[in-house]
């Protein structure tokens, strides 16, 4: 069934709360109703969209909003160590979850609490707390609007990446609807427990169910992100930059230096892998305070502090540095401009302070992070959320 809705109001199609309508919104059931929808009669651009969890709409849309209500579980395999189940692309991600979890399957654990539908989550490759979605899929299925078709995808055709994936570029993005997600799912016990508070909650003695992890995770979320339902924002508004070994160590000395001016009696030894020094003797006299601050320094203020400088090493000599790290360096955790703030709890994610924020205030404060970070350590943020408004040319016509 298609239920079309013109001229429709987006304030509760997007947890951000944006107040801003489309020319025409359209929900359907099945690949069935995708296939009678004259695409090219409807209000143009057309795009599809999933719950809004990721999107930042920056005005009014003049074309066609897309929405999936396929929602089904589809056990497809039974093995002695595995499970293959599909489901449809309109699930809330985290129902998911806690099925999965419910059933004492292994593999979405990790993933708890993530906002969105399962369709979403395999365009965007969602992750967290060392896990990432592609390491369940096993196929997508997806509907190709220019063929008419339905066609699968298996995980090496989906060209996952670092919240990417071939259906957000050309060829495949506008053209392929996700209908439904092959999920494979482990009957063994197989925690993943990489991260920092995970192996700690666990050391002394490992989960026995996907229902402990879930929990904690869930609990870690809450502590540290704004709940949707209470505070309009899209989860983490950047990608954490990919950047070379030059790159990071050119990071490393401009904190290093930071800390240096505010306090800089003594030495400052940059942990990274390796040893960057702060020259003392370039610094103005005056007695050094470290004490609690955001640049991570540990230690007591005299010689041999220590500056953490978060980050993860990748293949190819590339460096990963938490985004929410380097906001916070330029001063801007718990920032406010109009409307909009940067989370006090974690910088990762900008918010919607008030209720009553507009576009413009979400984009002038994305604005203001981005040159931020460039201005001081020469790296160029990207949002992870993507932005869909009036502009012809974002997003791409269908």
């Amino acid at each position: 069934m298609i239920r079309r809705r013109d001229h429709y109001k987006l304030a509760g199609r997007n947890t951000f709360r944006m107040d801003v309508g489309c020319a025409c919104w359209i929900e359907y059931d099945s690949p069935e109703d995708l296939s009678e929808l004259d695409l090219a009669a409807l209000p143009q651009p057309v795009v599809h969209v999933g719950a809004g969890s990721n999107l930042l709409f920056t005005g009014d849309f003049p074309g066609t909003l897309l929405h999936s209500n396929i929602k089904y579980y589809k056990p497809v395999a039974d093995a002695e160590e595995e499970v293959l189940v599909e489901v449809g692309a309109g699930v809330v991600f985290d129902d998911f979850c806690a099925w999965a979890s419910d059933n004492e399957l292994w593999g979405a654990e990790n993933l708890s609490g993530i906002p969105g539908e399962v369709g979403a989550a395999a365009v965007q490759n969602i992750g967290a707390y060392g896990a990432e979605v592609k390491d369940i899929i096993a196929q997508v299925k997806c509907f190709d609007l220019e063929e008419r078709r339905i066609v699968t995808f298996a995980p090496a055709q989906c060209a996952y990446g670092y919240r990417d994936s071939a259906f957000k570029h050309a060829p495949l993005k506008g053209r392929q609807v996700v209908l439904g997600v092959l999920f494979r799912l482990s009957k063994a016990l197989r925690p993943r427990l990489d991260y920092g508070p995970l192996k700690t909650a666990f050391a002394q003695a490992a989960p026995a169910h996907p229902v402990e992890v879930r929990q904690l995770i869930l609990q870690i979320r809450a502590s540290k992100l704004p709940d949707p339902a209470l505070i309009g924002s899209a989860g983490s508004f950047f990608k954490n930059p990919v950047v070379s070994q030059e790159t990071y160590d050119h990071v490393v000395a401009v904190a290093c230096a930071a800390v240096a001016e505010a306090s800089p009696e003594g030495r400052l030894q940059a942990r990274a892998g390796r040893e960057e020094r702060c020259d003392d003797r370039e610094a103005p006299a005056g007695k050094r305070s470290v004490g609690r601050n955001p640049l991570g320094v540990q230690g007591d203020g005299k010689e041999g502090a220590t500056l953490v400088a978060p980050h993860f090493d990748l293949p190819g000599g590339q460096v990963k540095i938490p985004a929410a790290w380097l906001i916070e360096q330029c001063g801007l955790k718990g920032a406010r401009l109009g409307e909009a703030a940067v989370y006090d709890k974690q910088p990762l994610v900008i918010v919607n302070a008030t209720g009553t924020a507009r576009p413009a205030d979400i984009l002038a404060l994305e604005k203001t992070v981005i040159d931020a970070v460039r201005d001081k350590f020469g790296i160029e943020f990207h949002p992870e959320v993507e932005h869909i408004g009036p502009d012809p040319e974002t997003p791409k016509k269908i």
